[in-house]
């Protein structure tokens, strides 16, 4: 398990998160996105659609962990999208990952 993505089950039960292609294209394209985790195993089309709509919309992302333990972390089925909407828990996991690490 990534020790980085610790945050994520605390966030999810504050809130502070969405998960699933639908509901994270909603937050980046409205604004509320404020850091997105895509999974490894997503495949090449979603990996690359939410790398060009976090480009446009100038949201930092980053591609780590797998499907099954994103969703297992925030208490869901396999999740190969998470988007932290929340200001403090996205600030907190990006330090997490380091600025070499995160695409902006």
């Amino acid at each position: 398990m990534d020790k980085r993505l610790g945050m994520l089950g605390l966030c999810a039960r504050a809130g502070g998160l969405v998960s699933g292609g639908f509901m994270a294209e909603k937050a980046i394209s409205e604004g509320s996105a404020r850091f997105v985790l895509i999974a490894e195993d997503a495949s090449l089309n979603t990996v690359k659609k939410f790398e060009n709509k976090c480009r446009f919309y100038e949201v930092p992302y980053v591609i780590c962990s797998n499907s099954d333990e994103l969703g297992h972390l925030i208490g869901k089925e396999s999740r190969t999208i998470v988007v932290i909407t929340d200001e403090r828990f996205a600030s907190e996991i990006k330090k997490r990952f380091g600025t070499g690490n995160i695409e902006e």
